[in-house]
């Protein structure tokens, strides 16, 4: 037990020397405690993109997963996840150069300066409170069932614990510190996945003897649609697809666009993108796989607790700590960027509502950062399903926001009375799918709502053209473009179904049918090197 602790409390030691090095003063501007001055460079950016994508979803939410369903979640999560970089550059580029322009701050910021209306940002922070807030409960939830497992702690105690650890050093530094934390934490959630990966597998005489046994034991695990039958066609493309839409409207991700240094620093990110995804979610998805061996029998929400579980009965108690360590890593990485954005979004959004200006530096912000932590901590309470079925819903709700914040950023579609429209009808929606009132046909919610929230979008903006006798910039450039049709080729491809219900062969292990999307996440990065070097 002394080891374990020893081993945590290092960690979170080491943290805490990051964040008091990195500090800002209290006086500081707001630009500065937000956006750390605009100054990320290509390494940072880039290890802060990933590791506040990587949460506790990621290593926790994808074990489980793995567990569950088996290597058929990993796809739609490594290659999905990956397939979003495409954002960066018709996003995350046009983002950072007017939020530079303009002196944005904060996502709802960047929308009120492209539609230049306060009632579209105002709907925006709200919503991206709203469906952040649950998303911030699921890191102490994964941190409870962590710190529960590997060292007996009491589950709200582990959450608890965390959660003021994560407060402390984001009042300390603001996204200098957060920015070389999630450094730090990137690096070790890698690491210690992959030595987790390599213990897992040699209690079971290695991953290929793993894989042949399982594959004797639970065959449904290596196959489309997966070990519960759940990840049929419009399944596996409904995820891609939310992945695709939700992500960049992520507010902690969105809000790092505006702290990019230049176009190159957001360029080499969306290179080294989808290799950083393809190797980290395949970690966790063959964890969770390999975890069946081991811990038969676990459902629903129990499977998210199997990489604790494998930890606990590591023969080395350091290397168990470790693993502990490396989750707490995702979920401490996304926890302190999600506090940070919202502060910034109450502050600079919502309280100049009340108090009519901007408040000039991080004191309002630092109160909300603590505000927010307790109410994170409150949801987390009574965790109300698997981590990712909460996941799922608050990704919904924020991808009704990708045709405001496209349009917005290209003059020939904006409309605020489309933007306002959308967005009431996006979230109307998936309320109507909640009481299970919107039909689907087999997809997920996710389809249609984004349907209706671009049609809704398209059509009030049309109208609102038309009576103006200002037609609409109808995308033949983007049609034309050889690259759209190269992207569209790439996601049609992921969706493979003409290969589903074949028994795969192994390859170290892992069902072959793995380097298909190796190679399409690959294939991808090479056009979008020649793309935007030619933009």
């Amino acid at each position: 037990m002394f080891i374990k602790v020893f081993v945590l409390v290092s960690y979170v030691a080491g943290l805490f020397v990051i964040g008091w090095w990195a500090r800002t003063r209290w006086s500081d501007s707001a630009e500065s405690y937000f956006l750390a001055g605009r100054s990320l460079s290509p390494i940072i950016f880039l290890a802060t993109m990933a590791a506040t994508n990587f949460s506790a979803f990621t290593v926790f939410g994808c074990s489980g997963a793995g567990y569950r369903d088996g290597y058929a979640f990993y796809p739609i999560i490594g290659f999905g996840t990956g397939f979003m970089a495409i954002t960066f550059w018709t996003i995350g580029r046009r983002v950072r150069e007017l939020g530079q322009s303009s002196g944005a701050l904060t996502p709802p910021d960047l929308v009120r300066a492209a539609y230049n209306s306060r009632g579209v940002s105002t709907l925006v922070a709200v919503v991206m409170i709203i469906f952040t807030i649950p998303y911030l409960a699921l890191q102490p939830i994964a941190a409870g069932y962590a710190l529960q497992e590997l060292l007996g702690l009491n589950y709200l105690w582990g959450a608890v614990l965390v959660t003021a650890v994560v407060t402390i050093y984001t009042l300390r530094g603001g996204l200098k510190a957060v920015a070389r934390t999630d450094a730090l934490q990137g690096l070790i959630m890698l690491s210690v996945l992959l030595a987790a990966l390599i213990l897992v597998a040699n209690q079971s005489g290695g991953l290929i003897t793993s894989g042949r046994k399982l594959m004797s034991q639970y065959p449904e695990l290596f196959s489309r649609p997966g070990g519960q039958g759940r990840y049929l066609p419009a399944i596996w493309f409904s995820f891609i697809f939310l992945w695709f839409f939700c992500d960049p409207m992520f507010p902690q991700l969105f809000q790092r666009f505006l702290a990019a240094r230049d176009n190159r620093t957001i360029r080499r990110t969306m290179l080294a993108y989808p290799f950083v995804c393809s190797v980290v979610f395949l970690l966790p998805v063959t964890i969770g796989v390999l975890g069946r061996l081991n811990h038969p029998g676990l459902t629903g929400k129990e499977a998210d607790r199997i990489l604790p579980l494998l930890a606990a009965g590591f023969d080395s108690p350091a290397l168990g700590a470790l693993v502990v360590a490396c989750g707490l890593a995702a979920l401490m990485s996304t926890m302190d960027s999600q506090l940070l954005t919202l502060s910034s979004i109450f502050s600079q959004d919502l309280y100049s509502l009340v108090r009519k200006k901007k408040t000039s530096s991080g004191v309002a912000a630092r109160l909300f950062v603590i505000l927010l932590a307790l109410a994170g901590l409150g949801l987390a309470i009574r965790p109300p399903g698997t981590i990712l079925a909460i996941a799922r819903q608050t990704f919904t709700g924020l991808a009704v926001l990708f045709p405001t914040v496209l349009f917005g950023l290209y003059p020939g579609w904006r409309s605020k009375s489309g933007a306002i429209v959308s967005i009431i009808v996006g979230e109307s929606a998936l309320l109507l799918a909640f009481f299970g009132h919107l039909p689907t046909w087999g997809f997920l919610s996710v389809v249609p709502i984004l349907a209706l929230t671009f049609g809704s979008y398209l059509i009030v903006a049309g109208i609102e053209r038309a009576l103006k006798k200002q037609p609409l910039a109808w995308p033949a450039a983007f049609l034309r473009s050889p690259y759209t049709w190269a992207f569209l080729a790439i996601f049609v491809l992921a969706v493979d179904w003409y290969r589903w219900e074949e028994s795969p062969a192994l390859i170290l292990g892992w069902p072959v049918w793995v380097i298909h999307f190796l190679v399409l996440s690959a294939a991808q990065t090479l056009i979008m090197a020649r793309w935007a070097r030619e933009t």
